[in-house]
Order: structure tokens, then C-alpha cells, then sequence
């Protein structure tokens, strides 16, 4: 570390370490974001996945695939004129509209990442070098926060919980027929833990479907990538990016190839300005809860870019008992269950859009004088309303489950959630 190093404020030693330090929002792109941040939240309106039997289901799943083998140079993806399956039936329109958003335990990533309104405690240095943020940022993040609440049901009851079953869908022919539809042609085999499809070093499209507890895939064809160039050569992505239609659509032919039902999801696409993909999304529904694990793949012109999702069925696992919602508010509080910020409340928000130039310092802070009081701020937090819905659990073993959680709503706006299974179903033994 050099002398000037040790003198520059940190926040503009990222600033300086940024590649994208020098661009430029476009105007009104703050207060586009801050509006999609905003948005109410969607009742739910109906639509579901099909949950099987565990048993049943891993008895029929195998043969169901062959036809989609047999018929997967029929349905494969094209590029943005359109789409194998289901052409007809473009946009964003699913049986599964209108249903509630995702819960997620997880402050920092999953379905309300920072990209669509969540919390990340570093959001300050995020979102700009030059963004000076309120003390409070930083406790509603990390967790020093009073709880208040007034008015919330106090009745335990049950609720469906969930699971998926990855061994249901792996094997070769699963993969194949998914291969086959993203324009692989070459075998499908099992290596170093995953089923693969395809060169594994970048040279060609390929599909890696880990042995996980949700069985992900991950594709991509670099050789259509407008991101990528050959050599070290500087890129300068060109083309124009797809449809609406277009996007959802291929991602619906590769929901369909894959087994799934697309009026099971609920689909959003975005393409940012100036970009020559699209991006598409579609978040499974059960019972008009979308789930927090989704599908999504990023389109160019000449077809799909990459996708990924996960390939398990979701089965059913019984009920599972709930606590009530006071005492779902009360775990807020509780170390054991560590309620995350999920979505920053209106507050934040506003204050993320004040932008103040840096100042380099003359000289240090002033010394503390005695008996200086200790500067603790502690966010207090009204809890406004409450709603059940469901997450996803990963266990020690890799496998998933989707189970019960709620989301709470503060009075600015701001989202909560929290576990609400019953603690006769909990294990709190360390693993």
C-alpha cells in the first residue's frame, strides 16, 4: 500500500477502482428504478405448479422424456423472428399472473437483490462512489433495529410445504431433450459431478446441469454472445435486441422441452437501453405465491444467449404448522432466526438518490473528548402488515425445501421476512 493509499477516502479508492466509474445514468433512470422499487405488491390471483406425488412421479418421469428426444430438432430455439413452441401465444400473459412476489431469508441476493428493490449494506459504495448515505443505512442492514408492531393475528394454524426432487429428472434423457431444444447436438454424460452436453471450455454452445439439490442448468452459446470477442480485443457489442415477445417466448420453448407447463410461471423481460440482448424471466407460482427460484435466459438476435433454472419437480411434503403472525414479528427480534431486510423502505430509497460530491478532508476527525457518548443508531422499524407465503430452505445435505415464511411490511414501505414454521419442526442442532 503506497502513501497515497492510505490518505484517499475509501469510498473514492472504489470509485477510482471502477471500470464503469466515468459512464452516465441516462436521465430519469433513477427515478425509473425507484418506481419499479415502489410498486405494490400483487395480490394473488390463482395459477399454480402442478406438485406430484414424490412416489408416482419418479415412476412415470423417465419414460415421459422420450418423446421430447425424439422431437427435439423440432423445437428448437431460433433467434429473435420467433420461437419453436407456442409462437402464436407470445407476451408476458400466463395463468399465473398477478401472483404474490417471492420471499426470500437471504438480505443480500435472491429475488429482491438490489436489482429489484432488496438491501445490500454496501448499497452506498453500489450505487455510486459519490453517495453519501444516512447512519441508518447501515443498521437496517446489519441488524440494529427495534421492532413494533400492533394489531397482528395471534392464531397458529398449518400450511403446505414443499420440496424438490432433483433424482426425478436426472438422467440422460432429461438432459438430452433439453440439449437437443438450445441447438446441442452432441451426447449427454456424467462428469465430475454434473450431467454435461457440449465442449466445456467456451467454444461452442454447452449445457452443464449440476447435481444439486434443485438439479440447476446453466447454458450458453458464445458463439452468438455479443459480449464476447476473440483474443483481447476491446468489444463493441452490436445488433438489436429482441421483442418482448420474442424473449418470453424462447423461454417458454425451453420451459416446454424441459417438461414444464408455461401457464404454471409468471414471466417479466427487460432489456436495458442501448443493449443488443433481452433478458427474460419466469418465476414458478404455487398457490399464488411465486416461488424465489427461478428460470431466465438473455436473448440476441441470432437466438438464445445463455438460460439457466432448475429442473426438479416441486412435490408436495405435507403440512407443516405455522406460528402465528405475532409470533412470526416476535422472531425479528430472535438471533435464532435472523429476520432479513429484503426489500429497502421508501426512506433509503430517497436518500439513495441523493447524490453529494466527495470532499477530500484538510485534516483527521477531532479527538473524542471525555465522556463522549458512543454513536449506536438503532433503526425503529413499525411492522404495518403481514402476509404467509412460502421460501426456499437449503438443508446441510444439499437438498431444497420450500416452506412456509412471512413477509412483513414496515409503515416506510420497507419489506421483512422471517421463517414461520413451527419450532416442533425445526432442528436447531448444529451441523
Amino acid at each position: 500500500m503506497n502513501d497515497d493509499d492510505t490518505q484517499q477516502d475509501p469510498v473514492a479508492r472504489l470509485r477510482a477502482a471502477d471500470p464503469a466509474g466515468d459512464i452516465e445514468a441516462r436521465a430519469g433512470f433513477a427515478d425509473e428504478v425507484v418506481a419499479r422499487m415502489t410498486r405494490p405488491e400483487a395480490e394473488p390471483t390463482g395459477g399454480s405448479v402442478p406438485v406430484a406425488d414424490l412416489g408416482t412421479e419418479r415412476a412415470r418421469r423417465r419414460p415421459r422424456w422420450l418423446p421430447f428426444v425424439a422431437v427435439a430438432a423440432s423445437i428448437a430455439i431460433v433467434g429473435a423472428a420467433g420461437y419453436g413452441i407456442g409462437a402464436s401465444s407470445g407476451g408476458s400473459m400466463s395463468l399465473a399472473d398477478g401472483a404474490a412476489r417471492p420471499i426470500t431469508l437471504q438480505a443480500n441476493g435472491g429475488p429482491e437483490s438490489i436489482a429489484q428493490g432488496g438491501i445490500e449494506p454496501s448499497v452506498g459504495a453500489v450505487a455510486g462512489a459519490d453517495q453519501k448515505m444516512s447512519s441508518l443505512t447501515y443498521p437496517y442492514g446489519s441488524g440494529r433495529n427495534a421492532f413494533s408492531a400492533s394489531g397482528l393475528g395471534r392464531q397458529a394454524g398449518t400450511a403446505e410445504a414443499y420440496a424438490y426432487d432433483p433424482r426425478s429428472a436426472s438422467n440422460a434423457d432429461t438432459v438430452a431433450a433439453l440439449a437437443a431444444a438450445l441447438g446441442i447436438g452432441s451426447s449427454v454424460e456424467l462428469r465430475d459431478g454434473s450431467w454435461v452436453a457440449g465442449p466445456q471450455d467456451g467454444s461452442a454452445p454447452s449445457l452443464s446441469v449440476s447435481l444439486d439439490g434443485m438439479l440447476s442448468f446453466y447454458f450458453q452459446n458464445p458463439q452468438i454472445s455479443p459480449w464476447q470477442c476473440e483474443g483481447d480485443q476491446v468489444c463493441e457489442p452490436t445488433g438489436q435486441a429482441p421483442s418482448e415477445d420474442a424473449a418470453i417466448g424462447a423461454l417458454r420453448a425451453v420451459l416446454v422441452a424441459a417438461g414444464r407447463d408455461p401457464a404454471a410461471f409468471e414471466f417479466t423481460s427487460q432489456v436495458w437501453e442501448g443493449s443488443p440482448t433481452r433478458t427474460a424471466e419466469a418465476k414458478p407460482v404455487i398457490d399464488g405465491q411465486q416461488l424465489d427460484q427461478g428460470w431466465s435466459l438473455e436473448m440476441a438476435e441470432d437466438g438464445v444467449v445463455n438460460a439457466n433454472g432448475a429442473l426438479a419437480d416441486v412435490v408436495a411434503l405435507g403440512m407443516y404448522s405455522v406460528v402465528s403472525e405475532q409470533e412470526g414479528f416476535e422472531r425479528l427480534s430472535d438471533p435464532r432466526f435472523s429476520g432479513a431486510a429484503t426489500t429497502l423502505p421508501i426512506a433509503l430509497r430517497d436518500q439513495a438518490t441523493t447524490i453529494e460530491e466527495w470532499v477530500a478532508p484538510t485534516e483527521p476527525p477531532a479527538t473524542p473528548g471525555a465522556g463522549t457518548s458512543l454513536s449506536w443508531p438503532v433503526n425503529n422499524v413499525e411492522i404495518v402488515s403481514a402476509r404467509l407465503g412460502l421460501t426456499s430452505q437449503w438443508q446441510p445435505d444439499g437438498s431444497v425445501l420450500v416452506v412456509p415464511a412471512y413477509a412483513f411490511t414496515d409503515a416506510e414501505g420497507g419489506t421483512w421476512s422471517v421463517l414461520a414454521v413451527g419450532e416442533s419442526m425445526l432442528d436447531f442442532r448444529a451441523f
